[in-house]
């Protein structure tokens, strides 16, 4: 029997565990954010996404107190804490740095705001081995903090800000300071401890292939405002804007004039150059009409041959090849001048690939492949 999914965003009867109603904050006359809605529900692993300056951190410091809004509540579980000092709200934070006490050992560092509550010690001992087995780290508890490494540093923060079992945990940017391949490693033990534990994450980052792994759903920010709240294969596949197109994964957009066809298809126009493109949208748009084709580089096919029945088909020359290992990308010069970007999977170990710089070539992708974007 399968798993039910977890979706509480779809039930209407669902209580969010966070709610931002109306949420504005101004610094002097600088608006960081600007009348903000948002439901976060319990158990989410919840991310704030977007690039720097638009206002994902200052969100994040409102929820911890360490900012006030201007305007507007911020509830969680109920309460209005919009103008609760840090230490009365059932939250805790870890920052980038880990800011970990350099003179402690690792069982020191995860007891010690257990120790400031003045919690018995045998609850505080029980409660410190806990964590220790939750990130593994037992082995280390008497270690120094120079004395281990940066993900396990980073377990350490993590375990001294769940050591409280605080209802909401806010993480800043927490794998910043790890190379590539611990920080892929990090983010599924972050999803595993998150799931073990029950808390609610949020999670303040401006990488998105972060933000793709370990989140329930995304909130894409700009300029202070909410672009698209959604679940990440919906911010991927189905993006409501030319802006969330680009900023969540590699795309190629395309600008055109829509033409009506029949039900959701539409004959795309543009370049004099070029046949007009097929693509489908249910959003209603008028002949004539200005609108963007994004269309992800994996879904295009390259060939040799213009392929038969073929929805979009284009011809240009091979001007650039990216190798990454498990995929290739090719930069394609269109005969228009425009340049299409095409991946291709590299499934067995050859020695040399299908198609080598100025090789002429044909992409192709269906009608359905695309998303058609009225802004």
């Amino acid at each position: 029997m399968n798993a039910p999914v977890f979706a509480p965003w779809t039930d209407q009867s669902a209580e969010p565990m966070i709610r931002f109603r109306n949420v504005t904050k101004k610094f002097g006359d600088f608006t960081a954010i600007s009348n903000l809605n948002l439901d976060i529900y319990e158990k989410e692993f919840f991310a704030l996404l977007g690039p720097s300056g638009c206002g994902k951190t200052t969100m994040m410091r409102m929820l911890a107190g360490f900012e006030e809004p201007t305007s507007g509540d911020i509830i969680v579980s109920g309460d209005n804490i919009g103008h609760l000092p840090p230490n009365q709200r059932p939250v805790n934070m870890m920052f980038q740095s880990y800011a970990l006490f350099p003179h402690l050992s690792v069982w020191e560092n995860i007891a010690f705001g257990l120790r400031r509550d003045k919690l018995p010690k045998d609850q505080i001992s029980a409660r410190v081995d806990e964590m220790l087995k939750l990130t593994r780290l037992e082995k280390f508890a008497r270690r120094k903090p120079h004395q281990i490494s940066g993900g396990q540093r980073q377990r350490v923060a993590l375990a001294r800000s769940l050591a409280k079992a605080p209802k909401l945990l806010l993480l800043d940017e927490p794998l910043g300071a790890l190379d590539k391949k611990l920080r892929e490693a990090t983010q599924f033990e972050l999803m595993d401890i998150q799931e073990k534990t029950g808390t609610t994450f949020v999670i303040v980052t401006h990488d998105q292939e972060e933000a793709m792994t370990v989140a329930s759903r995304i909130a894409v920010m700009d300029e202070g405002k909410l672009v698209q709240v959604d679940t990440p294969d919906r911010l991927y596949e189905n993006p409501n804007s030319r802006y969330v197109a680009d900023f969540v994964g590699d795309v190629n957009i395309i600008e055109a004039k829509a033409s009506p066809l029949d039900g959701d298809r539409y004959a795309l126009h543009w370049s004099e150059a070029e046949d007009a493109l097929i693509g489908t949208t249910s959003t209603a748009l008028s002949d004539g009409q200005s609108c963007y084709m994004a269309i992800r580089p994996e879904k295009i096919a390259i060939s040799a041959d213009r392929p038969e029945d073929a929805a979009n088909a284009v011809q240009g020359k091979v001007e650039d090849i990216g190798y990454l290992g498990n995929m290739s990308t090719y930069h394609v010069r269109l005969n228009s001048g425009s340049l299409i970007k095409a991946q291709v999977a590299n499934q067995r170990r050859i020695s040399r690939r299908a198609f080598a710089w100025e090789d002429p070539v044909w992409l192709s992708w269906t009608a359905t492949a695309g998303v058609v974007l009225a802004d």
